[in-house]
């Protein structure tokens, strides 16, 4: 079993149930953890026998660009994609951060994780 982490994916985008966060934006930051049987990946050095890490960041970038009220949702969203667009990858992880979270507080980040 191999993992694949793809970590501090840096998007700006508008998420929130809030009506000013759909205006304004925020910085998000999501980290993605793959498995999947890549061997012939780590013995062949061929990319299309693994995950290729700019499709990845395509579909983070392509699924935080659609406006969710939550950030399970968006999470959510992402792992269906990648789960669907990559057969090899058994399990993963996703977790969606967002930074400085309008909650009436001094927060720094808040975070959901979806493991499929």
């Amino acid at each position: 079993m191999y993992t694949i982490n793809i970590r501090s994916i840096h998007i700006y985008a508008y998420h929130g149930c809030l009506q000013e966060e759909a205006v304004i934006g925020g910085d998000y930051v999501v980290n993605v953890s793959l498995q999947g049987d890549f061997a012939n990946a780590a013995s062949d050095d061929k990319l299309d026998e693994t995950v290729d890490y700019v499709d990845v960041y395509k579909i983070v970038k392509h699924e935080m660009g659609i406006r969710s009220k939550l950030i399970e949702h968006v999470a959510k969203r992402i792992a269906d994609n990648l789960k669907n667009t990559f057969a090899s990858i058994t399990s993963l992880s996703v977790e969606v951060i967002k930074k400085n979270p309008p909650i009436g507080g001094e927060v720094d980040e808040v975070s959901v994780i979806v493991e499929l």
